[in-house]
């Protein structure tokens, strides 16, 4: 299966990115997806659906402790995978 997240980090901070944010990226960018789009508003990214839901846990686990105060995310079947 195929899973696509969305998700935004709060508060937000229009001068800088603030370090959940930060922390939040860093995971998406380092975990094994497709179509990683990281933005001041809103983040996404594609992949297999044990990739995805491993970069969720490290998502919230990591931006929570750099100091989020909300984690808004969806996510999505988008797909089957192959195997």
């Amino acid at each position: 299966m195929r899973l696509r997240v969305e998700f935004t980090t709060e508060p937000f901070d229009l001068e800088e990115a603030p370090a959940h944010a930060v922390a939040a990226r860093e995971v998406i960018q380092r975990a094994q997806l497709d179509a990683v789009d990281v933005g001041p508003f809103g983040n996404t990214a594609e992949g297999e659906a044990g990739a995805v839901l491993e970069a969720v846990s490290a998502l919230l686990r990591d931006s929570l402790g750099a100091g989020a105060t909300r984690v808004s995310l969806q996510v999505n079947v988008i797909g089957e995978g192959g195997a």
